[in-house]
């Protein structure tokens, strides 16, 4: 495998493949020509323009050439280390592994991932560097939880830092910040923003990871909600709220929440609210050993979040709910795998190989986009064809065109006809480039 991730000087030249562009329902013949980290052109039915001895030339031999895939719940500190071993050990334990978990990704064809809870940030920039290999990332940062609440994971017998109490391992390492009342969540959303978080998440509801809250309970309350809304819109961004239920989600929605997480025990007519606010539904294809659960208790959540996968996504797709889809993997390194096979159940959830395959690019990238000024992926110079500025946050992921950013994967078979291929990323990704390096090439 060619594993060197130098990028061209003069560019690289991809001919006779076969074009599936992230939006359209056909795949064509043509060629893409990358210079530096775009897409310089995308040509169909038409010849390779000439190219200087110092590109790179790749004959993709008909193989079928796609956007680079997206995870928009992924969890890069936490998926290659159990909670045993975080708590155990140094602060480096995770962001070695995270290291290791996001150059794991990127060779699953894994090229941008919103990350929704972690201490992200120099990951992130080392790897916008060049120096280390991994996805672009969306980092949100700590998640925000309130005492007994999703990301409260302090022990039963310490007092809350609300009370006096210290900050769990946790809050230590930078994955949950726990705050109550409307100033510490306005100061705990902040915090993220000043570490550069380009989306805040919330924890709305109860848990199956969690030790202390019931999947029916509500989180924070509207007061606290709009709060954390009222401070990320100030940044031009967007708050995403974890909850599996519909009281959670009507409350979320009725705070100005525009994103919700997981949503597997909605009931219809929640999913049809959240079609009227125009909402999103960030959700993960679960089946239920994606995760392991030696407590009876946290398995049992696990199950009922499982059973409402099916129904959750046939409403969201009846009622033109905007779709986003996420593996939500962590804290159990045996499993990180799975997010090449969980992208594969789109299929049939969504409908089809072709739409599942949209969602996870150019779908996904609709949602990254909402980060607005706080994209750190935005692209100020781009012009429309009449010369019209592009607004500074479009980010131009999950597509192959002219201007896009130079994020594509070269795939032996048809993925548009057969999501499955997506599964085997060792043997059928056979060109992955990324920010218009070359990171695989088994040609």
């Amino acid at each position: 495998m060619g594993e060197t991730a130098e990028r061209p000087e003069a560019g690289i030249l991809i001919r006779n493949a076969r074009i599936f562009d992230g939006l359209s329902d056909e795949v064509r013949p043509g060629h893409v020509r990358i210079d530096g980290r775009k897409i310089a052109h995308v040509g169909h039915g038409e010849p390779p323009p000439p190219t200087e001895s110092d590109h790179i030339v790749i004959d993709a031999g008909g193989r079928t050439l796609i956007p680079g895939l997206s995870d928009a719940h992924a969890h890069v500190m936490l998926t290659g280390s159990s909670p045993t071993a975080l708590l155990a050990s140094g602060a480096g334990l995770g962001y070695l592994t995270g290291a290791a978990e996001a150059e794991a990704m990127l060779l699953r064809g894994f090229t941008t991932i919103r990350d929704m809870a972690g201490d992200t940030g120099e990951l992130k920039r080392l790897i916008d560097a060049g120096r280390l290999r991994g996805p672009r990332i969306y980092p949100s940062q700590a998640g925000i939880s309130q005492t007994a609440g999703h990301g409260d994971f302090g022990m039963i017998y310490e007092s809350p830092t609300v009370l006096g109490g210290t900050p769990s391992r946790a809050e230590e390492l930078g994955v949950m910040r726990v705050a109550n009342g409307r100033p510490q969540v306005l100061a705990a959303v902040r915090e993220q923003l000043k570490k550069g978080a380009s989306q805040i998440k919330l924890m709305a509801g109860g848990g199956a990871a969690s030790l202390y809250d019931p999947l029916d309970v509500l989180q924070f309350t509207a007061d606290e909600m709009r709060a954390a809304v009222e401070a990320a819109t100030d940044w031009g961004t967007y708050v995403a709220v974890h909850v599996y239920t519909g009281p959670g989600i009507r409350r979320a929605l009725e705070s100005g929440v525009t994103v919700i997480e997981h949503g597997q025990l909605a009931t219809e007519d929640d999913i049809k609210r959240m079609a009227d606010h125009g909402a999103w539904l960030s959700t993960q294809p679960f089946v239920e050993d994606d995760h392991t659960y030696a407590d009876p208790i946290l398995a049992e959540k696990n199950r009922r979040i499982c059973t409402g996968v099916e129904r959750t996504f046939a409403w969201a797709l009846e009622h033109g709910v905007n779709i986003a889809f996420g593996t939500d993997l962590l804290l159990d390194p045996s499993k990180s795998g799975r997010q090449s096979e969980m992208l594969t159940r789109l299929a049939s959830l969504c409908g089809s190989s072709l739409a599942g395959l949209r969602v996870a690019t150019s779908g996904n990238a609709e949602l990254f986009r909402l980060s607005g000024n706080r994209d750190p992926y935005q692209s100020p110079t781009l012009t429309e064809s009449d010369g019209a500025a592009r607004p500074p946050h479009h980010n131009r992921l999950g597509v192959l065109a002219e201007g896009a950013w130079a994020d594509m994967l070269l795939v032996d078979g048809d993925p548009t006809r057969d999501l499955g291929l997506l599964g085997d990323p060792d043997s059928n990704l056979r060109l992955i480039i990324k920010d218009g390096r070359v990171h695989k090439n088994t040609l």
